[in-house]
């Protein structure tokens, strides 16, 4: 699935962002530099759903639908959480920090149109008639 491929490639950028920020808020603890919780969390926060989203991935290309749903769900939430706590509480994170998380985001953003196109390709097996005889319902 050639789709997946560019999801993979857009999991690595998202992953790099991330890893760059969290180098930074290493590098910056080591250099005694005040570096808040928030801070640890966010940039180990994000660095840690590159890695499940990547993993997801692989794991939809070989078919699973359990992680192409989970992959559905990161590609659209994340981008949008990233922004909103981010940018909800100003003078919280430094300006850097808030630039290379959003852009790290927004990698995610044509992620969640790909993998919402390819929703037909992990329907459930029987599709419609299936869900509509477990509801009850006969199909006419």
């Amino acid at each position: 699935m050639e789709s997946l491929n560019k999801v993979k490639m857009l999991a690595l950028v998202y992953g790099g962002f991330s890893a760059v920020v969290l180098g930074a808020v290493v590098a910056e603890s080591i250099a005694g530099y005040e570096v808040s919780g928030f801070m640890w969390g966010r940039a180990g926060g994000m660095f840690a759903s590159a890695v499940v989203a990547y993993w997801l991935t692989g794991l939809a290309a070989r078919g699973s639908r359990g992680a192409f749903i989970r992959l559905r769900i990161i590609s659209v939430v994340v981008p949008i959480a990233v922004v909103a706590i981010d940018c909800s509480v100003p003078g919280a994170l430094p300006l850097w920090f808030v630039v290379l998380q959003v852009a790290g985001a927004v990698a995610l953003v044509p992620a969640a149109f790909i993998v919402n196109r390819m929703r037909a390709a992990f329907a459930p097996a029987g599709g419609r008639a299936r869900r509509e005889s477990a509801a009850g319902r006969t199909r006419t």
